[in-house]
């Protein structure tokens, strides 16, 4: 049996997607298992043992109809007996279409239904702290009775010259594993999923103040100029802390530096969910905009705890559909200030460095 995965997207839904390969692994242990992604989010699936080879979506596929054309037709020819869409969009929608499988699953769409001959319809309830963006994906594969037993995790695959290098860096930077190690994602991927400047300076400052920590930030060179401003609004004695210039160079190089952090902090995106594949601890700070048990991934309220607005200032909130407060997402962070913020976070700090 050949089986094609399609989860395009970012790089938490590819890591997240991952659990599909998993679970079909299990179910059909003799199958090939290809899956789909975009180019740019091969890294965080290096090493996964459980698909066969990895189908890259590359950019000239989005900007040509002929180098896309020429793309569906390798599809077909792959003769694939089973794909799994969990993209659910027009790319994905031609690529299982273009594949002749007969048999295709994916979400429930109105309008793309008749693509595929098994629709799965999302749950918005959660039965487990797996978040319903794991719990749906599993759907595309696992009966309904057995959700709830049978959870995966999603998992990244470092090799030991990968942490080795990674340990070697930060010592290079002077940063040893006798001091507590945290890991800023300090912008989101964009401004409506990121907190503004001042709010997360003062955070950092009280993660400082509480633990004495080394502290790395998560961004790429593009974002310099609003990562400086977060830390020129820092305390002094922060900045001590602070190693501005220790980042890595690649995706795969910031999983490694993160494999070796004591935690991750921040506003939620795929640093948050590659950290809780590598087991790191995480305090999660949810945009308004995000619907929270859609991602917050196996929170116990002690390795991972996470806030919303909606937590603290649930008078904010009525039955806005998520694009309203998508809309509304900045006005909504002016709220989120880090007086409602610290002392959860100061309890989660205390009792995880305790």
């Amino acid at each position: 049996m050949k089986i094609l995965v399609i989860q395009q997207k970012m790089i938490g839904d590819v890591l997240t997607g991952s659990i599909i390969c998993e679970t079909l692994r299990k179910e059909y242990p003799n199958a090939t298992i290809d899956y789909l992604i975009y180019t740019n989010t091969k890294p965080v699936i290096k090493n996964n043992p459980f698909f066969d080879n990895i189908i890259e979506f590359k950019q000239e596929y989005r900007d040509s109809k002929k180098e896309l054309f020429k793309f569906l037709k390798e599809i077909r020819k792959s003769k694939y007996d089973y794909v799994i869409d969990a993209f659910g969009k027009l790319e994905s929608n031609l690529i299982t279409l273009f594949s002749g499988a007969p048999k295709r699953v994916s979400f429930y769409k109105w309008y793309t239904q008749f693509i595929y001959n098994t629709i799965i319809h999302r749950k918005s309830e959660t039965l487990t702290n797996a978040s319903t963006a794991i719990e749906n994906r599993l759907r595309l594969v696992l009966p309904e009775h057995r959700i709830a037993t049978e959870i995966v995790k999603p998992r990244i695959f470092l090799d030991k010259e990968e942490q080795e290098q990674a340990k070697e860096f930060l010592e290079s930077n002077g940063i040893d594993a006798k001091t507590p190690l945290i890991m800023i994602s300090v912008l989101g991927s964009e401004e409506r999923k990121t907190l503004p400047l001042k709010y997360m300076a003062k955070l950092i400052d009280e993660i400082e103040y509480q633990t004495k920590a080394n502290i790395l930030f998560n961004y790429i060179p593009s974002q310099e100029k609003d990562v400086k401003t977060i830390y020129e609004y820092t305390l002094p004695r922060t900045q001590k802390c602070i190693h501005f210039n220790v980042y890595a160079k690649s995706l795969r190089g910031f999983i490694a530096i993160l494999s070796h952090c004591d935690a991750l902090i921040g506003n939620e995106g795929g640093a948050v969910n590659m950290a809780k594949a590598l087991d790191i601890p995480t305090f999660t700070i949810f945009s308004p905009w995000i619907i929270k048990k859609d991602w917050n991934m196996f929170e116990d309220g002690l390795d991972h705890d996470s806030i919303h607005l909606a937590d603290v200032r649930p008078d904010l909130f009525d039955d806005s559909s998520p694009k309203s407060l998508k809309d509304q997402s900045i006005e909504l962070y002016q709220y989120f200030t880090p007086e409602l913020i610290i002392p959860q976070l100061k309890s989660y700090l205390m009792q995880l460095f305790k």
